[in-house]
């Protein structure tokens, strides 16, 4: 196991939403490694209000085999929805246009035109391949969280991004699994009062991969920032 020395700016510099990986193996003691040093995410009251379930080798093929047959048969896929809503329900600017900047960048590298929907759907698939990471990790809280320990969440997940950097390793954290969340339940045998958050793809970046070559942009601080005197 070996962990780069690395800036948290630099981390945070270079984090992408790799969707190409190599199919070298990552370490389960590096994954644990990331795991635990997330954990000192903070938490409101110290509730610690996240689970992470690895899937690796034949767990995680199966459980992407169970719900790319569910996608592509049309009957079965109806039946199957978010639990909540992730997106707003209402788009408007100028959200709307970043998620459209994003996307189609996307589809430009790859070469997938606008009213190519096919073409679309097999990309939007590649999420539950997990973009061939040798890692997914699906990750729940309880049902009894409100808000705030969902906020707490997203930090915990910030870290693993972040750490997974000083390994040179790369990751892409999905909502698009949210909708399967039955199969989810029950091929880890979840228990009820757990509701699957997301998951995410772990792993070595395929740079070879025109998809990693996406840079999605930040708007300027004077944008989004107040200061007051």
């Amino acid at each position: 196991m070996h962990q780069l020395p690395m800036s948290v700016v630099e981390a945070i510099r270079t984090r992408r939403s790799a969707r190409a990986f190599l199919p070298n193996p990552v370490e389960r003691e590096v994954v644990e490694t990331i795991l635990a040093q997330s954990s000192r995410a903070p938490s409101g009251s110290n509730i610690q209000p996240w689970k992470a379930h690895v899937l690796t080798g034949e767990a995680k093929t199966s459980l992407s085999r169970r719900i790319l047959d569910i996608a592509s048969d049309p009957e079965q896929n109806a039946l199957h929805c978010e639990e909540f809503a992730y997106y707003p329900k209402t788009w408007k600017s100028p959200f709307i246009e970043r998620r459209r900047e994003l996307g189609w960048g996307l589809y430009s590298l790859l070469g997938i035109a606008r009213e190519d929907k096919v073409a679309m759907k097999a990309q939007h698939e590649r999420n539950f391949e997990f973009f061939d990471a040798p890692v997914g990790i699906f990750f729940t809280t309880d049902r009894s969280m409100e808000r705030g320990s969902w906020l707490d969440f997203g930090m915990f997940l910030q870290n693993i991004m972040l750490l997974a950097r000083t390994f040179d390793l790369d990751t892409c954290p999905q909502a698009a699994f949210n909708r399967y969340h039955r199969v989810v339940t029950e091929r880890l045998k979840l228990p009820d009062e757990e509701v699957l958050v997301c998951a995410m793809s772990l792993g070595y970046a395929d740079f070879s991969k025109v998809e990693n070559r996406l840079a999605s942009e930040r708007v300027p601080v004077e944008s989004f920032v107040r200061f007051y005197s």
